[in-house]
């Protein structure tokens, strides 16, 4: 464990990119949407009481969906930390193995930390009446919702994975440069076209919205990181031959 950790550190010699850039793009996204939503007038409907027609705010739709930037940053993550630093780990004498993994751990501790602070603001959010603006920033409908336990869950889950799946891509274009990234690319989406005409000849559709539509965010989380442990295995078994 001690060689995984110390590839962690050797990572954060450079601290910025992992301990400041997401967030100063984040706090950048919120300033724009909290000045875009302070301007913005609330959309307001009618109800009837005992005293008559009284005109009501309506603020449940007023999501941003900015969030989406800091996860991407934890793809773009994933990829510069293993297409940038591996040539000199390999020649301090880290394995690429040890390498891999201890990437891997940096983006599970990052993960953790970062779920938590996004856990955290939203709980402001809710405390602050969506940050005096009635703007749900942190809050994500159906995935970053819920209790607190679940939103750090599914945040800390949905960070790992695309951190990894960002360190995948990363392994491939060192191995296969432009032409290799192109091709597996190009992989996932035949794989994903097979699936839709199969579903489709299978007249399947239907079975695949009421699986979807009936999956509970927790069970999406279950299915995420089951992914996330499928995106490892095959980034680990990718980096294994990756020449430098």
């Amino acid at each position: 464990m001690s060689t995984l950790v110390k590839v962690a550190r050797y990572h954060l010699v450079q601290p910025f990119q992992y301990l400041g850039l997401t967030w100063m793009v984040l706090a950048f996204t919120f300033a724009v949407n909290e000045i875009i939503f302070a301007v913005a007038p609330v959309s307001h409907h009618t109800v009837t009481t005992a005293h008559g027609l009284v005109s009501v705010a309506s603020t449940d739709g007023r999501y941003t969906g900015a969030l989406c930037s800091f996860f991407i940053l934890f793809l773009v993550l994933g990829v510069t930390s293993i297409g940038r630093s591996l040539p000199f780990g390999l020649a301090l004498g880290m394995s690429r193995r040890s390498y891999y993994m201890g990437t891997a751990l940096l983006a599970v501790v990052l993960a953790c930390a970062d779920g938590l602070a996004l856990t955290a603001l939203q709980a402001i959010e809710r405390a602050t009446d969506g940050w005096g603006v009635h703007m749900h920033f942190f809050r994500v409908a159906y995935l970053l919702n819920g209790p607190w336990y679940l939103t750090w869950l599914t945040s800390f889950v949905g960070l790992a994975l695309l951190f990894v799946y960002g360190m995948w891509f990363g392994i491939v274009h060192r191995r296969w440069n432009l032409f290799g990234t192109l091709t597996f690319i190009a992989a996932q989406v035949t794989v994903l076209l097979g699936a839709v005409l199969v579903i489709t000849w299978a007249h399947g559709w239907t079975g695949v919205g009421h699986f979807f539509t009936g999956l509970t965010v927790a069970g999406l989380t279950g299915l995420l990181a089951a992914l996330a442990v499928a995106l490892l295995a095959g980034g680990h078994a990718t980096i294994r031959r990756a020449t430098v």
